[in-house]
């Protein structure tokens, strides 16, 4: 990472360039900020509070909002400021930072998803030795794989990225420094980065979305053969959500990070960011909690505690 020494501030273009409609956009997405971590950090304090939560299912639950969480902050603080501020500059070392972190938790994400389909997959086919096969231990030690993967993802993504020589044009036509989009103002060839980002998104996104689709396989499989239609039904619906969830993340990150450096489109590849990035992590608590009875029960639960304290 020395060659940038042309260039220690990037700018990011960020929405539009007009007063009106960047007031307008702040409003709309502090809004949407702040209920997403109202809804993701309610999420984590029910589970924390309802020892009824404290399952696999949950744990990976309260992980994957924490990671949600991280992922909008990581974006939306500076998105905002610069719809405030006129310069909208971010300086060569913090574009860097942000590129890990989100490459970090969006990694992350891939991965936890992929673990809570196993998950249910163990609960669904494998009833009566799931808390053998999915006990804390077990799931302390996927979660620090889980980490530990998209650590080291994210090291490469930023590492061969960020090497690269940047130089004349500094202007980021993104809200954030996303790695297709930085790479467009390098001096250099990126063929191999190109290349690069390819094999990483097929082992960090295709790889982990094989394993959700092989759990799903099998779990429908077995839903199949239940004989009541009650309990058939009880099973799509523990599931649905999280297929759901998976396809919101999954289609946008695989077309921003699988496709030929040729087919780059600033304005559709910002679009798609606010969807994996904004949009699935300010849904993921409202598909849970509405899906999910447990959770409305914990809700209710505390909500019904503090008015009989009161």
């Amino acid at each position: 990472m020395q060659n940038h020494s042309s260039v220690s501030e990037f700018i990011l273009l960020g929405f539009s360039n007009e007063s009106h409609v960047r007031m307008a956009l702040f409003s709309f997405f502090l809004l949407l900020y702040l209920i997403t971590l109202l809804g993701n950090g309610l999420i984590i304090i029910l589970i924390y509070l309802d020892s009824h939560l404290h399952t696999p299912m949950y744990f990976f639950l309260s992980i994957l909002s924490v990671v949600d969480m991280s992922y909008v902050t990581t974006t939306m603080p500076q998105m905002l400021v610069n719809m405030l501020c006129p310069r909208r500059t971010i300086s060569w070392g913090a574009c860097v930072a942000q590129m890990f972190i989100f490459l970090v938790l969006g990694i992350a994400e891939c991965v936890l998803y992929a673990i809570m389909a196993y998950d249910r997959y163990v609960a669904i086919c494998f009833p009566l030795h799931y808390t053998l096969l999915m006990s804390r231990p077990i799931c302390i030690k996927m979660v620090t794989v889980c980490w530990s993967i998209s650590i080291s993802g994210a090291l490469i993504y930023t590492i061969f990225t960020m090497r690269l020589p940047y130089c004349g044009s500094y202007e980021i036509n993104h809200f954030f420094c996303e790695v297709p989009a930085v790479l467009k103002l390098a001096c250099a060839d990126t063929s191999f980065n190109d290349w690069l980002d390819f094999i990483l998104g097929f082992i960090l996104l295709l790889v982990p979305l094989s394993l959700i689709l092989t759990s799903y396989v099998r779990i429908f499989a077995s839903i199949l053969r239940i004989r009541s239609s009650q309990g058939r039904l009880k099973s799509f619906s523990t599931c649905a959500s999280h297929v759901t969830v998976v396809t919101m993340f999954y289609g946008p990150a695989m077309i921003m990070y699988m496709r030929p450096g040729s087919w780059y489109d600033p304005e559709r590849d910002k679009k798609l960011a606010l969807f994996y990035n904004v949009v699935s992590a300010f849904l993921n608590p409202i598909i849970y909690s509405l899906r999910n009875k447990d959770v409305k029960g914990a809700f209710l639960k505390v909500l019904g505690g503090r008015q009989q304290a009161q």
